[in-house]
Parts: structure tokens; C-alpha cells; sequence
């Protein structure tokens, strides 16, 4: 991901093997990328807004 004064942009999103992913961007400010598998499923979304940062959701199931 990179972010920029305006947004948030998907650069690369390669997952591991035995991984899927998905990507969701409704706005230009907020970017979510989620790699899901057998069991485990990785939610990083990133926003610019009030300031740049990222947050990471993991969910073992």
C-alpha cells in the first residue's frame, strides 16, 4: 500500500500459498486487503484519514 495526501493505493498484494485475497476500496481514503485460508484469515486496512496508518485484524477460525 501507499499512501498519499488525498488516499491510500494498492501496490502489491501477493498471497502466501494456500491463501486468497481480496481487496475493497469504497473511498479513495480507506483501502482493505484481506488474505484468507484454510482456517486463518489476515484483515489490514489502511486510511489516511485523520492521518496516515494501518490496522491488522487476525482471525483464527
Amino acid at each position: 500500500m501507499r499512501y498519499g495526501n488525498d488516499g491510500v493505493c494498492l501496490i502489491s498484494a501477493v498471497p502466501a500459498p494456500g491463501f486468497k485475497v481480496a481487496t475493497a476500496q469504497s473511498v479513495d481514503d480507506t483501502l482493505t486487503v484481506t488474505f484468507s485460508g484454510s482456517g486463518h484469515r489476515s484483515q489490514i486496512t489502511a486510511t489516511v484519514v485523520p492521518s496516515a496508518r494501518a490496522t491488522v485484524r487476525e482471525t483464527s477460525f
